[in-house]
């Protein structure tokens, strides 16, 4: 994981112990001083969101607890494209550019121009340098890209 996306995790985490938690248990507390709780609807309802936000909790920490938070900076790669660095790329056919930064699997985002290194395209581009042409599987057929530029920022 990216130090960009440890940072998101733990602000996630941090949101969900001090905004989330605590906002939950006060409507639990709400709901139980209307009395009956076998038929109240807001109840079950604070009980549910109290089990989704303890469950995000675990696996955030469980996350952060695995993970292997990698500097993209502090990268010496002379050039190869690795976890971590920005690549664009030019489609051979169409001559089209994109940039793409290669993270882990719960960073991606590819409308932010994420990918996952197990992504067919992220695995095509790994240990490959500025230059090179990269030949990715697609599901409509072989595409090729040139590797135009590779960072580490």
């Amino acid at each position: 994981m990216t130090v960009e996306g440890a940072a998101r995790l733990k602000a996630e985490l941090h949101r969900l112990k001090t905004v989330e938690r605590p906002a939950v248990i006060q409507a639990l507390a709400e709901a139980r001083s209307h009395g009956d709780l076998s038929e109240n609807a807001d109840y079950d309802a604070a009980k549910e969101r109290q089990g989704f936000i303890e469950g995000r909790i675990s696996e955030v920490e469980s996350k952060l607890a695995n993970a292997q938070v990698i500097d993209p900076t502090a990268l010496d790669a002379d050039g190869r494209v690795v976890f971590g660095s920005t690549v664009e790329i030019e489609d051979v056919d169409s001559g089209e550019r994109n940039v793409y930064q290669i993270v882990g699997d719960d960073e991606a985002d590819i409308k932010e121009g994420k990918i996952s290194v197990n992504s067919p395209i992220a695995r095509a581009l790994i240990g490959k340098t500025e230059g090179d042409l990269a030949e990715v599987q697609a599901p409509g057929g072989l595409r090729s890209y040139d590797i135009v530029a590779v960072r580490y920022s």
